[in-house]
């Protein structure tokens, strides 16, 4: 099962926690003799220290993650948009090739019609370079 864990709402919670805890820390120190309450106090502030190098680190990584995630998304948006303006291309030399069939007048322009196409469409090899190109960057 695949929980989605928000680590915004994952570090309130551990906040919460550390503060729950250094306030029972506190009101155990009134309570406790002098070399338990020193006790007390530099394990809280080894708390505190260890608390805030694990929240740099903790931020640090998803700040990573992110700037990983969005280089990700936009070279996933330059793929996409390079296969739909190809697909696009492709579909309009179709659509004029098929309306210069449909004007033809006889059997003559029809071929030459066929010839002037397969010239357009020769040109397409390249296209899908530029997507391999894309793609390979994106690893």
């Amino acid at each position: 099962m695949n929980h989605a864990i928000n680590p915004k709402v994952a570090a309130e919670k551990a906040r919460e926690t550390y503060r729950k805890t250094a306030v029972q820390f506190e009101e155990l120190a009134r309570d406790t003799p002098e070399a338990m309450r020193a006790f007390a106090e530099k394990s809280i502030a080894q708390t505190r220290e260890l608390y805030e190098r694990s929240k740099n680190a903790l931020e640090t990584a998803l700040d990573s993650w992110e700037k990983s995630f969005d280089a990700a998304n936009q070279g996933a948006v330059a793929l996409n948009r390079k296969i739909i303006d190809i697909a696009q291309r492709n579909i309009n030399s179709g659509f004029d090739h098929a309306k210069s069939l449909a004007g033809a007048k006889n059997l003559a322009e029809a071929i030459g019609t066929g010839s002037s196409a397969a010239s357009t469409w020769a040109v397409m090899p390249p296209s899908r370079t530029d997507v391999s190109d894309l793609a390979a960057r994106m690893e």
